[in-house]
């Protein structure tokens, strides 16, 4: 069994409901952050840089229909893509009114080849009427909901300015789920204060929620954020690329086998990037990753435990 067979791909799954290759258009919305307006917060997480991780390749000024057509040109002629899902990527995509979220929502979808929308956003953005929206969208389109979880630890969402806690999370994933919709977490591993019970813990929490889908991303520090001016102040040890794989692997032998993974390592810009240099080589990275679960001889949900095993991957 080769590694990439191992665990449950995104692409794979994509292919399975749609019968062609689906590509992700980001694009930018135009929106901020609670954490960033004062709501619950100044300034953003301290992981999260100027762009709000926007993609190199999103023109934010232009209007959404043409970021989806500008966006479904460069994904058709880089992977040959025939659909294409419309990404609600940088800051928090549902922090607005409905009335606002039914606009842009409706602008990605106009577009024949466009069969659904993913939309990242905080767990405590998510209720009243714009619950009610998502869940229309839900039932009128293909919808993946992303919600940052980022650790499972208090003690990390804290230190990382992260402004809820994992109780927050759970309240808001569970929400969502009571609408049916279909969600996927964002995992950061390698945060200096969590450790490998932590991100068990995240496994298990991701489990027990009915999670559909998850994100892991590397801890890099990028000159833009604040972490990037706690580095270079101070700086901290990161994890080595040999220590994030093994961690990865350990993560997806507890994870449900019908949880989609959607991305096993993060794209650092090397324009902004201070560390860790190792992060840049993403398949190498993914490679390595397959290979460890290939000497090991395991798979994702091997070593479950006592999490959600369901009859079958809907």
């Amino acid at each position: 069994m080769s590694g990439s067979a191992r665990y449950r791909k995104l692409s794979a799954h994509l292919r399975e409901v749609f019968g062609c290759r689906v590509q992700r258009a980001a694009v930018d919305g135009g929106f901020t952050c609670p954490n960033r307006d004062g709501t619950v917060g100044m300034g953003g997480c301290i992981y999260c840089d100027e762009a709000g991780s926007r993609a190199a390749y999103v023109e934010p000024r232009l209007p959404i229909r043409e970021q989806v057509r500008r966006g479904i040109d460069r994904m058709r002629r880089r992977y040959k893509a025939q659909k294409f899902l419309v990404y609600f990527q940088p800051y928090t995509n549902t922090y607005a009114s409905a009335e606002r979220l039914r606009t842009l929502y409706d602008q990605a979808l106009d577009h024949p080849d466009v069969v659904g929308l993913m939309i990242g956003t905080r767990a405590d953005c998510i209720e009243g009427e714009v619950l009610d929206l998502l869940e229309e969208y839900h039932r009128r389109t293909y919808l993946w909901l992303e919600l940052g979880l980022q650790s499972a630890s208090a003690k990390t969402l804290k230190w990382i300015g992260r402004g809820h806690d994992p109780e927050t999370f759970e309240q808001g994933a569970k929400r969502a789920k009571a609408r049916g919709l279909r969600l996927c977490a964002h995992l950061i591993v390698g945060l200096p204060t969590d450790w490998r019970a932590d991100h068990l813990a995240a496994a298990d929490l991701l489990n027990r929620l009915g999670f559909d889908g998850l994100k892991i991303h590397c801890l890099y520090v990028s000159r833009n954020a604040p972490l990037g001016r706690i580095y270079q102040l101070k700086p901290f040890r990161l994890m080595t690329r040999g220590q994030y794989v093994v961690r990865v692997c350990t993560i997806l032998e507890r994870l449900d086998p019908c949880i989609v993974i959607h991305r096993l390592t993060s794209d650092a810009d090397k324009r902004t990037l201070l560390a860790p240099d190792w992060c840049l080589d993403k398949r190498g990275v993914i490679a390595d990753i397959e290979a460890e679960l290939d000497r090991r001889g395991s798979r994702q949900g091997s070593r479950l435990g006592a999490g959600r095993r369901p009859a079958h991957c809907g």
